[in-house]
């Protein structure tokens, strides 16, 4: 059965409207969860920022089905580097001046990942891999790049697997140039990245709108925002007036945005996974909500106008006309008292 539906997912000759299907039924009463993330005023500190951006992905799955994960940012802030970083960059530097001078030695060699060889010293492997792994990725990208139609869809696919190795072994060893790699950890991380100007509140503009927009088209059923800052606080009422769920990620304990969020968590329960622990009661008491709205009586007008007539209080005739007919109908009824069912009658003359 499980294969069939991975056959019927993957096979472009299913017929799309089968595929739509299939998707409505194994994701109905899902919701459709939206994270909007202000690195701006809420950055990953106490860990990196891929494990930051996988945790956040996590707990925001408890709460349904994530779709969107998106995250706003002006140039400094990707530029940014935190000071703990900076000190660790410091010790790198004196360990290998003391490699480089031999005054010490590491117990296990340093090994490139690419081909494999082992150093004992960590500046050797970097002046390894960047005199020959770093000119080979280049080379193979300026061949791609040259390359049109179906030549450079082979290029692709011939050297996937070789930059993909090349990426993840220089993520470990050269030091970015600009920041600490913020930007391209999230979007390994499957966020999209958006950089705005250094202006002030760009990037809050930007994100208040993007929400806004995806409001007004419907995109989505939950918001989770990454923010302490008070100025999304219309926001989220905003979708609240909407029906949309709201959670709210940050360290003000008393802050303005988890006021007025459903559910509210710190960036520690985040990464404990306490947040994606206490989800499964969040949307429980949101199921419990929406079946009360459901539940609840509204006036129909045109409703009742077609069941009732239309009357007016200044209209005697047809006030009398409705008090008569309900006249009429206990006259009916006036052979068994109120109380007593129809059958009830019935089964008492027979």
């Amino acid at each position: 059965m499980f294969g069939f539906i991975k056959l019927c997912t993957n096979d472009r000759r299913i017929p799309k409207a089968f595929r739509m299907i299939r998707h409505c039924h194994f994701n109905a009463g899902r919701n459709i969860v939206a994270v909007f993330w202000d690195l701006d005023n809420k950055p990953p500190k106490s860990v990196s920022p891929f494990d930051a951006a996988i945790r956040l992905r996590k707990a925001a799955e408890s709460f349904g089905d994530v779709r969107f994960k998106i995250a706003y940012a002006n140039q400094r802030s990707f530029d940014y580097v935190p000071p703990k970083i900076k000190e660790h960059r410091r010790d790198r530097k004196k360990l290998d001046q003391l490699e480089n001078k031999g005054v010490v030695k590491p117990v296990d060699p340093y090994i490139c990942r690419v081909c494999g060889r082992k150093f004992y010293n960590n500046e050797k492997l970097i002046n390894h891999f960047k005199q020959i792994h770093e000119r080979e990725h280049v080379k193979r990208v300026s061949q791609i790049e040259s390359a049109r139609g179906s030549q450079r869809v082979k290029l692709v696919g011939k050297y996937s697997m070789k930059m993909e190795k090349y990426t993840n072994a220089a993520r470990d060893i050269l030091t970015p140039k600009v920041g600490y790699g913020l930007g391209d950890e999230l979007k390994r991380a499957g966020y999209w990245v958006s950089t705005v100007s250094n202006k002030p509140q760009a990037a809050d503009v930007a994100l208040r709108n993007h929400v806004v927009d995806m409001m007004d088209k419907r995109q989505m059923d939950c918001l989770i925002l990454v923010s302490d800052d008070s100025d999304f606080v219309e926001v989220l009422k905003e979708a609240k007036l909407r029906c949309l769920k709201t959670v709210v990620v940050g360290d003000c304990d008393e802050g303005a945005l988890k006021r007025v969020s459903d559910a509210s968590y710190s960036w520690q329960e985040v990464i404990m996974g306490k947040a994606k622990k206490e989800a499964v009661s969040v949307v429980g008491r949101w199921k419990d909500r929406d079946i009360l709205k459901r539940l609840e009586w509204t006036y129909n007008y045109e409703r009742e106008r077609r069941l009732y007539g239309s009357f007016s209080e200044d209209d005697d005739s047809d006030v009398s006309n409705f008090v008569n007919r309900e006249d009429d109908g206990n006259k009916m009824d006036g052979s068994r008292a109120w109380w007593k069912l129809e059958s009830d009658s019935d089964a008492a003359s027979a």
